[in-house]
């Protein structure tokens, strides 16, 4: 443990990543000001130091997450022409929907009082309610290299997509065993729509 009234360099981020940790292991309701601290391996008034309470520090974190989720979405356009679109989708999708999504949806069910908090921390700039565009970005992308056909309506198919699999996050609170499969296989059934005709 670091000792008292030692500036820690980043220890937002240490402090984040323990909370990563604790929620992965043993869920949001074990996130407790001792338990974060202890697991960061620093003194209980640190968060305390950087942090108003417990709530604006668990609202820090939750918006700090999603904002990552959400640029892995930003860099899809960018894989138009490689790989194949079933694949690129399905990576994409599974990195917004996966057990680290899961993980925070689990902690702001559980905190509910989180949600008016990150509504203020994520209305500007967080890229979160971009995601459709990026995935339509996406489709548009590859609509002009030819891969899917000329007709698609990229804007349905992307909504279509990310709505089905919100919906398998939201009928299966822990989280489906087999995600992956069951993604591909949405996946798969959308691009089979989206194909060039032959002729």
């Amino acid at each position: 443990m670091s000792p008292r009234g030692v500036a820690i360099p980043g220890v937002r981020e240490q402090l984040f990543r323990a909370t990563d940790r604790l929620l992965a292991s043993a869920g949001p309701t074990a996130l407790t000001t001792r338990a974060i601290t202890g697991e960061a391996g620093v003194a209980n008034g640190v968060l305390h130091r950087h942090f108003h309470d417990l709530d604006t520090f668990l609202a820090e974190f939750a918006a700090g997450r999603l904002q990552a989720i959400a640029d892995t979405a930003a860099a899809l356009p960018a894989r138009a022409g490689h790989g194949t679109v079933t694949g690129n989708l399905t990576d994409a999708t599974l990195a917004l929907f996966g057990s680290n999504a899961l993980a925070l949806m689990n902690l702001v069910a559980n905190r509910p009082a989180l949600g008016t908090a990150l509504e203020h921390i994520t209305t500007v700039g967080s890229g979160l309610g971009d995601v459709e565009k990026h995935f339509t970005a996406y489709l548009d992308a590859e609509k002009k290299l030819g891969r899917i056909a000329a007709d698609t309506d990229t804007q349905t198919h992307a909504f279509a997509l990310l709505g089905s699999v919100h919906h398998l996050m939201m009928t299966n609170p822990a989280g489906p065993p087999d995600l992956p499969r069951r993604v591909r296989r949405i996946v798969e059934a959308l691009v089979a729509g989206m194909r060039p005709d032959p002729g």
